[in-house]
C-alpha cells in the first residue's frame, strides 16, 4: 500500500474483532518499522507499553469510559515517553554519526534540555505523536485498524502500569481488525484552515 492510500484508508476504528489475533511476526514488524520514525535529537525517547495482560486491559477500560477498544482490538498499546531521556548515555543517539557532529550535537543536548521540563515535555509530546502517526499507518499497511485514545483517566492508568516516575503517558493506540463502523468523513474544507504566510 502507498503511502496516500494509507492515509485515505485509516479511520479512527472504535469496534474491533475481538477474536482476530495478531501474530508475534506482525507485532515486530509492525514495532521495528514505527520504530523508525524521527525523534527530537534522534534520542527516541518513546517508551512503549504492549498491553497483553487481559486482566489488566480490563482495568484500563473501566478508567476508559469502558470503551470497548481497549480490550476487544487485538493490540493495545501505551505511548509513554522518559522525559530524562537525554541524559540516559546520550553519546549512543549519535553513534554512527561522523565526529564533528557529535562533538557539536552532544553540548547541544544538555544544553537543550537540562533545567527545562517543559521543553522536555513538549519535545517528548511531539515525538510520541509522529510515532503514533507511523505506527497507524504501518497498521494500515499491515491490513489492520486502529485508533488513537485519550479518552481515559491518566493517573489511574499510570497507576495500574506501575509508570515510572520519568515518563509521561502520551496516548493510547488500539490496534486490530475493524468490524464495520464507517461513517462518512467530516473534514472542514481548507478554506478554513489554510492561510499563506500570515494569519
Amino acid at each position: 500500500m502507498d503511502v496516500i492510500t494509507a492515509v485515505q484508508k485509516r479511520r479512527a476504528t472504535k469496534s474491533f474483532d475481538p477474536h482476530h489475533p495478531l501474530s508475534p511476526e506482525t507485532r515486530r514488524v509492525l514495532l521495528e518499522t514505527t520504530a523508525l520514525s524521527p525523534s527530537a535529537y534522534n534520542i527516541q525517547h518513546w517508551r512503549i507499553l504492549d498491553v497483553q495482560d487481559p486482566q489488566l486491559r480490563a482495568a484500563i477500560r473501566e478508567v476508559a469510559w469502558g470503551q470497548a477498544q481497549v480490550t476487544d482490538a487485538s493490540a493495545l498499546f501505551i505511548l509513554c515517553a522518559d522525559l530524562k531521556a537525554w541524559e540516559e548515555s546520550p553519546a549512543r543517539y549519535w553513534a554512527t554519526a561522523p565526529a564533528p557532529v557529535q562533538d557539536f550535537l552532544l553540548p547541544k543536548l544538555d544544553e537543550y534540555y537540562r533545567g527545562k521540563e517543559q521543553v522536555a515535555r513538549d519535545e517528548a509530546m511531539r515525538s510520541l505523536g509522529i510515532f503514533g502517526m507511523t505506527l497507524m499507518l504501518v497498521a494500515q499497511d499491515l491490513g489492520l485498524d486502529s485508533c488513537p485514545m485519550d479518552g481515559f483517566d491518566f493517573d489511574a492508568v499510570a497507576r495500574l502500569i506501575r509508570l515510572p516516575k520519568d515518563y509521561v503517558i502520551g496516548y493510547m493506540i488500539a490496534v486490530g481488525k475493524g468490524v464495520g463502523n464507517d461513517w462518512p468523513r467530516n473534514r472542514l474544507p481548507m478554506s478554513d484552515w489554510l492561510r499563506t504566510d500570515h494569519f
